[in-house]
Formats: C-alpha cells, structure tokens, sequence
C-alpha cells in the first residue's frame, strides 16, 4: 500500500512527538479515503512566526494555535472512489500558545498537537465550524478520528 507524503518540520524547537503526528496525519487521510499519493506537510512554529501568519492570512492579532492552509482543495473521498491525488497544503500549529488550551482541556501536550492536527487536517479536507451543525459534524468526526487512532495503536 502506498503512504501519503507527509513532512513534519519542527521550527519551534519543540519536545512533541513527532512521529506520532505523521501517524496520525496518515491515519486520517487513510481513513477519509484521500489518494494515497497526496502530499501533506505539518510544521511547528514559535509564537512570534504564528503572529506573522496569523495575522497576514486571517488578519487576526496574535498568534493562534494551529492554521492551515489548503492547496488542491481536497475533500474525503470513498472506498472505491479515493479523493486526490493532490497536496492537501500546510498545517502550522503553535506547540508553545497551544499549551495553555492543553491543560484547560486536560490533555499532554502531545495529545493536543494530535487534537491540532486533526483538527487542521480536517480544514485542509473542506471541513468548518461555522454553524453549530458543522461544528457538531467536524468535531464529532474530529473525536471519532482521534479514537480509531489511538486504538489502532
């Protein structure tokens, strides 16, 4: 079977596990049947180039904690009719503005750059939170995803 491409850069100088959120990544895109030849990139950022980009792309002041910027603009696809093949784009998450949220939600740090990346890589695919039934559908989705891959662990 053929993986995805997915580079995970760490620019923040972070302690988070790394390969844990390739795997994750990998799981996702498994699991909403995106073309295994897609392409994915993942990069952990400090607080001042999160700053920059939020604000440049979503003219919001400060940093946030994950962004994600979408290039082919996939969406899931089935079992017999993958989605893809394409980049999906770009997932910037902020390990160090992300930490506080980890601890309101009781979870490690590592556990809540994989809540991040699903969560952006879920983004990339087309998905929002906009309305109360989109947040209802991503975030159930979201939670569903992260399950299956802990189990599968």
């Amino acid at each position: 079977m053929t993986l995805p491409s997915i580079t995970v850069d760490d620019d923040a100088g972070s302690s988070l596990d790394l390969n844990a959120l390739e795997d994750l990544a990998g799981h996702v895109i498994t699991t909403l049947h995106v073309h295994p030849d897609s392409e994915l990139g993942i990069t952990l950022v400090d607080p001042e180039r999160m700053t920059t980009l939020h604000e440049d792309w979503m003219n919001e002041p400060g940093p946030t904690d994950v962004l994600s910027f979408p290039i082919d603009e996939l969406t899931p696809g089935t079992a017999t009719e993958p989605a893809g093949p394409g980049v999906l784009g770009d997932i910037v998450i902020c390990p160090q503005h992300a930490a506080a949220d980890a601890r309101a939600a009781q979870r490690t740090d590592d556990q809540h750059a994989q809540f991040l990346t699903v969560h952006g890589l879920l983004h990339l695919l087309g998905y929002d939170h906009a309305s109360e039934e989109d947040y209802a559908r991503m975030f159930t989705l979201q939670d569903e995803l992260l399950a299956s891959w802990e189990a599968s662990r």
